[in-house]
Order: structure tokens, then sequence, then C-alpha cells
């Protein structure tokens, strides 16, 4: 079966893999996440802006916002309580300047480490830099420079 053209994390059933075998015709890769939302459109929209990204199109329930890397979080509305997720985000220096930037300019409370015990600072994790700040539904959002584990 052949995926159409984008959006392509629309279940498509690529990667069926050999059955014999057990190995995949293609490596795994995250395609797209749901996220709950107590309002899709403001998550979404919150998430666009501080990461300088886009919006898409609404795909039945979901509003996707779409990475550099293909990945989609699909904003859906949640109609009850929402429980916090963690979703971390690898940048670039430059993109780390940028987003820095657009999260003072808005205010809002950032943090070195995922417990929220170090306001106002960064962490240098791995020779890189990072922080964690959360969206309108409380959701733990982190930026870092380099993946964890990769030295420094």
């Amino acid at each position: 079966m052949r995926c159409p053209p984008r959006p392509p994390h629309r279940r498509c059933g690529r990667g069926a893999g050999d059955v014999t075998t057990g190995r995949s015709a293609m490596p795994v890769e995250l395609n797209h996440t749901i996220v709950a939302a107590s309002d899709k459109k403001a998550s979404a929209d919150f998430l666009a802006s501080i990461l300088g990204l886009t919006v898409g199109a609404p795909y039945g329930p979901f509003l996707p916002v779409e990475t550099g890397n293909g990945v989609t979080l699909d904003f859906m509305d949640h109609g009850g309580p929402i429980t916090p997720q963690h979703y971390a985000f690898l940048i670039s220096e430059e993109e780390f300047d940028a987003i820095f930037e657009r999260i003072r300019q808005a205010g809002i409370t950032y943090y070195a480490d995922p417990g929220h015990r170090q306001p106002g600072r960064i962490n240098r994790n791995d020779g890189g830099r990072g922080l964690y700040f959360e969206d309108p539904d409380r959701h733990n959002l982190e930026i870092i420079t380099r993946p964890y584990g990769s030295g420094g």
C-alpha cells in the first residue's frame, strides 16, 4: 500500500514488515501523538507561536502542529480533567535563542528542571541548553539543544 502525500501521519499501513523475520520494511518512527486539551485551538496556537511553527488544517477532531521532522502533535478537545504529559523538542542553538526570547517576552515561567524546582534558570545538560515550561493545560514542555546522553 502506498501512502498518500502529506499529511503522512494519517494511518496508511506502511512498514508492515516481514512476518517471517520480524524486520520492518522501514525504521520505526514516531509519526504523531494526540495531545489532550481543554481548548485545542488555544493550545495549538500557544505551542506553534512559542516554537515558531504553524497550526495545520483541522483533520477530524484534531488540530495538528507539525515539527521539523514531520511528527505532528494532534491537539484534541478533551471533555474532562487533563492529565499533564511531557513533550520534549530537540532544537538548534539558534532556535533555542529565538524560542527562549519568545518565552521571556510572553512572561512564561521557565525552569531548569522537570520538577520545576529551579525557576528562571536554564540547564546545560550534555553540553547544550535546555528548559521546561507549561502550556495552558499544564503539559510539561521541554526544549533542548543536545539529546540526553550525547555527552558534553
